[in-house]
Order: C-alpha cells, then structure tokens, then sequence
C-alpha cells in the first residue's frame, strides 16, 4: 500500500510563512536603524515585558518545531537528528526576524524574543521526537489509514488551518475571505492617477454594496461552516467516520468562535455571537453536511467548490459594523498583533485555497 504523504510538510511550510507574515507585519516604513542591526543582541532585559509577551514568544514557535521535527521524521530522518535540526532551524528564523525587525519603525527587536522563540522551537521539536520513539507516528498512520484516503494531506493540513482563520475576526460568524474589498482598495491606490484608475472607478461605481438581508447572513453562515465539512468528505474513508468527521468540524468551528470573541470582547461576552440566526443557521448546516455524507467524494468536491465560491460572493458583501471595525482595530494596535499576521492571513486566504485544492482534486485521475 502507498504511503501517506505527510500532512506535517506543507504545514511546516505554511507556519514558517506566517511566522514571516507575522513578524514583518505590516511590511510598510523600512528604514536604517542608524546602528547595528545585531545590537539588540547585546541589550538588557526590556523593562515593558508582560506575561503575554513571554507566553506568546514561547508558543509561537512551538507549532513550527513540532510540525518541521515531524517532517523529517516523515521523511526518513533519525528522531535525534530531526529535532536538534528542527531547533537550530526555529533560532535561525527567529535570528533573522528580530534582525530584520531593526528596520521597522513599528517593530522592536529583542534578545529575550529570540531565546523565549528558540526555546519554543526546542521545545515542539523535543516534543515531535518523543511522540516518534513512543510509537506515536505509526498509531497516527494506523488511525489516518481507517478515517482519510490517500494523497489527503492537503486536504488536512487546510481543515488544521481552518480554525486559525477563523480566530481573526469576522463581521458575519464563519465569514472567512474578507480580502476582495481590500484588493480593490488597494488597486485603487496603486492605480491612482494612471490609465487603469477608470477601470478601478467603474469596479467601485455606486458606492459600497448593500449591507446583507437577514437571509443573506443566514446563507453565509451556512455556506462558511459547510465549506469545511464538504472539503473534510472529500478526504474522509467512506462509512460513519464522515458523519463523525462533520459533527467535529462543526463543533470545533463553534469552540473556535467562542474563543475569538472572548479574546475580542472580554470572557463576558464569549457567548455573544450566538443570536438565534446563527444557531438556526448551524443546525441547518449540520443537517445538510450529514445527509451528504452519503455523496460520493467528487460529488463533495463539486458541492464544496459551489460553497466557497456564495462564500466568497457573500463575505465581499458582508457588512461591517461598528463593533467589527473596533475589534479589528483591536487586533491590529493591539497586543494581538503578533497573531494579527498568522490568522489573518489565514483567514483571508483559506476559501480560496481550498478552491484550488478541490479544483485539483476533481482533475485528478485518481480521485481517491
């Protein structure tokens, strides 16, 4: 039987981006420091730390360890050897980050930074090396052989990511790619005054859309936490595991926008983005993703494409309320800027992606 391709290497490689994306963030205002760039090497310990600080440094980097340990592993490396490379390879990005950090005006560099990530890295990498030797790989390919086909670790490592996008947050629950209208935003200023400023003009003639119905965010919830249950049937062995696959995702969705709004709004008000709508528009989408569990895989995929494309079409037309634009500005200014990177990013990115990879699955030969 062919082996598994490992879920681990294309998440390796999505964290590092977002450890870049979130560390450059916002990429804008390079300027010479007027010094060394290694000063910040030799600098004492900041007196403006917070516990925030130390723990986010610390387990911002731990995914990145684990996940490039686990690579290797997967790939034929000894335990031993995949976590001291693993680690060396976090200080390495976090050496450049912090360095290139010293030509960012909005950025500060940081020797403690730089220990608080490596030890993170050190300390995923020892992690993925102990679940290795304790047999932990194989008991994982045992369960992946009874719940996912093959050539499914594309399609695992965008429902792993799925959460991350969703922590960000939305205007509408579930309302993942808000991207359009910032693309033509920014087109805007970048044509400005050249041939193509009628063409941006006539994209945005008549002013912003229309905020949604009622049925139009009713439809957007649902479209947005079917999406991922579709995308999950294309991959999941056939039997009852889909419908547990499903009844996962959805939980996990929920679980995930409890935690965005309690870290947006406060703990008090974790619970605020459940209204009546959205929990009719949850029962409505669980119901529908357990009766085509029944559907073959390729079928999934063309429902799943259908999904994400009134996702995309409904987000760009998402209103953006008052208390969004303030946790946005929260996450931006605010000490979430150092996941403001990662889970935007994600977030922006993950409809379309999982367009691409079902359009690549329906082309495929095999579609198993």
């Amino acid at each position: 039987m062919p082996r598994h391709r490992s879920s681990a290497v294309p998440l390796a490689w999505l964290y590092s981006g977002l450890i870049v994306y979130a560390s450059l963030y916002p990429f804008t205002g390079w300027r010479a420091p007027g010094h060394s760039p290694f000063t910040y090497l030799l600098q004492a310990w900041w007196p403006w730390w917070t516990w925030f600080d130390l723990v986010s440094n610390l387990l911002g980097y731990l995914p990145f360890g684990l996940l490039l340990c686990g690579a290797l592993v997967r790939s034929g490396w000894r335990s031993s050897r995949a976590a001291a490379t693993a680690s060396l390879a976090g200080m390495a990005l976090s050496f450049s980050m912090e360095t290139l950090q010293s030509w960012l005006p909005t950025r500060v560099s940081s020797n403690v930074d730089l220990v608080l990530n490596s030890l993170g890295a050190l300390i995923g990498a020892c992690i993925a090396a102990l679940v290795h030797r304790h047999g932990g790989v194989e008991r994982w390919e045992l369960a992946r052989e009874q719940w996912f086909i093959r050539r499914s670790a594309g399609g695992l490592a965008l429902l792993l990511l799925w959460p991350v996008g969703l922590l960000f947050p939305t205007s509408v629950p579930f309302g993942l790619g808000q991207v359009l209208g910032r693309v033509r935003d920014r087109l805007a200023q970048l044509l400005e005054g050249t041939a193509g400023e009628a063409w941006t003009a006539l994209w945005s003639t008549g002013g912003p859309p229309n905020p949604l119905q009622p049925s139009g965010e009713l439809a957007l919830v649902v479209m947005g936490l079917l999406a991922p249950c579709l995308l999950a049937l294309t991959i999941a062995a056939p039997g009852w595991r889909r419908v547990v696959l499903v009844l996962g995702a959805v939980a996990i969705g929920c679980v995930t926008m409890t935690l965005s709004t309690a870290l947006n709004f406060g703990p008090d008000h974790a619970a605020a983005w459940i209204t009546p709508q959205v929990v009719e528009a949850v029962l409505v989408s669980t119901a529908a993703a357990v009766l085509l569990s029944l559907v073959p895989r390729r079928v999934a995929a063309g429902l799943g494409l259908m999904a994400l494309t009134a996702l995309a079409m409904l987000v760009a037309r998402a209103p953006a309320d008052q208390y969004y634009a303030q946790s946005l500005q929260g996450w931006e200014q605010g000490r979430f800027i150092r996941f403001h990177g990662a889970a935007q990013w994600v977030g922006w990115a993950w409809p379309y992606a999982a367009i691409a990879y079902l359009l690549a699955r329906i082309a495929a030969r095999d579609p198993a």
